[in-house]
């Protein structure tokens, strides 16, 4: 399997290319890219579209790779560059901060330039490499060689992945909105209107229930629960939510912006999924949300989106999988410019990414 490697900078990062060296012993690198000024140039050519691509970091000392920023520049510089590609992220620091964050900046970056990402498409070294505490544990062997191996099966996972395929694909859509005064209730109405009946949609509201977080119980017991599609807690979500997401193959989630987090609900819905989580991995669902923000700070939730549900949940990231607006007043959404097209566009969006070809707008 040929891929391109994007590697910004040129520093000397030992560990770094060891792992890399490890990951990629059986792969064909057909390209490695270290300067933002050839990534513009091959996007700018399209020469990135429908590729298997790696980016691998260093942080250094410092956790800041400036030679990234240019890189992410060039993509956002190029809207689709990246359509129809598959990406994995390796990230190298010398402390114990910056590689998670940086991986979610990249795969944001990417995603919104068209870009897949597997489920779970990041592979970090902190500098202690305690982050692979209990990986190593599972595996009886050193930390390193646990890193060593998480990138090589993160490598892997891009290589082989294939955009899963349904008859019918069967689209869950959670939020904790208020009907009366929500905008991004608003938006998914008109974001439904596109979707027409080519996919089985069901929604579910968390508004009316308490829904307790997970308050972290021993792993022994969480397994035990799992391998009843249930939890200590019970309640909404084992009872609606987790049946739900079982049968489903793609998620949507109704993300209002409050004070650039995700809602108390959603938390504790995305927190709690990991009983289920134990007992199957999500790698073969698609996530897709929608945002909006009274003022600002949208990119700031999609990035928490990345991080809790593609990264730590294994659901597959698609190309542009989220729509962030900005709206203040109730029913102010309806006024943002083209909003109704956007939406339109995004529908599209989500049925192609299912698997569903053809307009639904014109076949409804």
């Amino acid at each position: 399997m040929e891929l391109i490697l994007v590697r910004p900078g040129h520093g000397e990062e030992k560990r770094l290319e060891q792992v890399l060296l490890f990951a990629l012993a059986s792969f064909c690198v057909e390209r490695t890219i270290r300067e933002a000024e050839a990534l513009a140039r091959a996007a700018f050519r399209g020469e990135l579209k429908g590729r298997r691509i790696l980016f691998a970091v260093g942080l250094g000392r410092s956790g800041i790779n400036l030679a990234l920023f240019a890189m992410l520049e060039a993509l956002r510089l190029h809207p689709g560059c990246l359509e129809g590609s598959v990406a994995g992220i390796l990230v190298d620091g010398e402390s114990e901060y910056d590689t998670k964050a940086v991986g979610r900046v990249i795969a944001q970056t990417a995603n919104g330039a068209g870009c897949w990402f597997v489920g779970r498409p990041l592979a970090e070294g902190t500098g202690s490499l305690q982050n692979y505490r209990v990986a190593a544990a599972n595996d009886h062997c050193s930390l390193y060689e646990a890193y060593l191996q998480a990138a090589r099966d993160m490598a892997e996972r891009v290589a082989a992945f294939k955009r899963p395929s349904w008859e019918r694909p069967k689209l869950l859509c959670v939020h904790s909105c208020n009907p009366s005064t929500s905008n991004t209730l608003r938006l998914w109405q008109e974001v439904k209107k596109g979707l027409g009946e080519r996919l089985a949609v069901r929604e579910i509201s968390l508004r009316g229930g308490m829904i307790p977080d997970c308050a972290g119980c021993p792993y022994e017991m969480c397994m035990y629960y799992s391998r009843n599609s249930s939890c200590f807690y019970g309640g909404p979500i084992v009872e609606e939510v987790y049946p739900a997401l079982e049968e489903c193959n793609g998620l949507m989630l109704l993300c209002p912006n409050y004070n650039d987090a995700l809602g108390a609900n959603l938390t504790a819905f995305i927190n709690r999924l990991t009983a289920l989580f134990r007992k199957r991995p999500f790698t073969d669902k698609c996530l897709f949300a929608l945002i909006v923000s009274g003022y600002s700070g949208g990119d700031i939730v999609a990035r928490q989106l990345i991080g809790g549900l593609n990264m730590n949940k294994s659901f597959i990231l698609p190309g542009n999988f989220s729509l962030t607006e900005t709206a203040n007043l109730p029913g102010s959404i309806l006024e943002v410019p083209d909003i109704r097209r956007k939406a339109g566009d995004f529908a599209e969006n989500v049925l192609s990414a299912m698997g569903v070809s053809g307009n639904a707008r014109k076949q409804k």
